[in-house]
């Protein structure tokens, strides 16, 4: 007796086993993806709270400049604790009190500078206030806001996987609904 082969119910088979493990690597690659976001915005922020670093508060003077206060008002009096916090905080507080010192130079000129004249205690702390600024500002944009960007991103990628296999879980029930049918 020759077997009723069909075609069709052999294809939806296959089409729901791929679903079924397209669905569940979007939500382990998701579950992974979320968890990077977790850890990355979590470790940035309890590094952040460690050192106490606050913003000015609102209505002071350190928030008059043009080149400060549309950027750090509305952070006004509240601890550093975020990847954007820091970046604002780097760019436009460290940075521009940085211009201030030693005519606007860098730090490796007046490092040079200094070598070069061991006698002048002005060049030396000079150098010694930049190195501490450019390391500081260093930091928070190296560390604190590329990590919590890369948080950010995971956070996305997350909710896309996320998204992505409740389409595929829904059209694999879908797939199995009609293969059972037939």
């Amino acid at each position: 007796m020759a077997r009723n082969h069909n075609p069709h119910k052999t294809t939806l088979k296959i089409l729901v086993s791929v679903g079924l493990i397209a669905t569940l690597a979007f939500a382990s690659i998701g579950g992974l993806a979320w968890w990077a976001h977790s850890f990355t915005t979590s470790s940035v922020k309890s590094e952040l709270a460690a050192q106490k670093i606050y913003f000015p508060p609102k209505g002071s003077p350190a928030l008059a400049s043009p080149e400060i206060g549309p950027y750090l008002n509305q952070y006004a009096g509240q601890e550093l604790l975020t990847g954007p916090q820091a970046k604002a905080y780097a760019d436009h507080f460290i940075a521009v009190h940085l211009q201030e010192v030693a005519g606007g130079q860098t730090y490796a000129k007046v490092s040079n500078a200094s070598l070069a004249d061991p006698s002048n205690t002005t060049l030396k702390a000079e150098a010694q206030t930049l190195f501490q600024g450019e390391t500081l500002r260093g930091l928070l944009l190296g560390d604190a806001y590329s990590f919590w960007t890369v948080g950010y991103i995971a956070q996305i990628c997350a909710l896309v996987c996320f998204l992505a296999a409740g389409i595929f879980g829904v059209l694999t029930l879908r797939g199995f609904w009609h293969y059972n049918s037939l």
